[in-house]
């Protein structure tokens, strides 16, 4: 079998997956997934399709993954490797959607809005 991408997004990250048939290689960027994504949770968050469909150790995996930050790029993870997973077996698109995993989240951080400090915040009210 040919090797596949997908795209996953979150945020302002953007995850290229590449995924074939192997031993189980989870590659970011060059380095191991549980080296690039330093905490236990962001690692958890970007392995839960494989751990969902019991698929872990079955394909190697090679991520490019850029923009936001760590949080946003395992979310971006996410996302391409269940897209990945989708479209490789059949009769895991009910598990994968019941989880919500092939749902892009399209959460976005709130533009700054002029004459406020930040997006909702505002300055200092003084009434004398």
């Amino acid at each position: 079998m040919q090797q596949q991408v997908f795209i996953g997004r979150r945020k302002t990250s953007t995850a290229r997956l590449y995924i074939q048939p192997g031993k189980g290689a989870f590659v970011v960027n060059g380095d191991p997934v549980d080296k690039y994504l330093l905490t236990k949770a962001n690692v958890n968050v970007a392995l839960l399709p494989m751990r969902i469909t019991d698929t872990e150790g079955k394909y190697d995996i090679k991520v490019t993954v850029r923009g936001g930050g760590t949080s946003g790029q395992a979310g971006a993870i996410q996302l391409a490797l269940a897209r990945a997973i989708d479209s490789l077996n059949e009769g895991v698109h009910t598990t994968l959607k019941k989880k919500e995993l092939l749902t892009r989240d399209d959460r976005m951080v709130e533009r700054k809005k002029y004459g406020r400090p930040k997006a909702r915040k505002r300055f200092q009210f003084s009434k004398r």
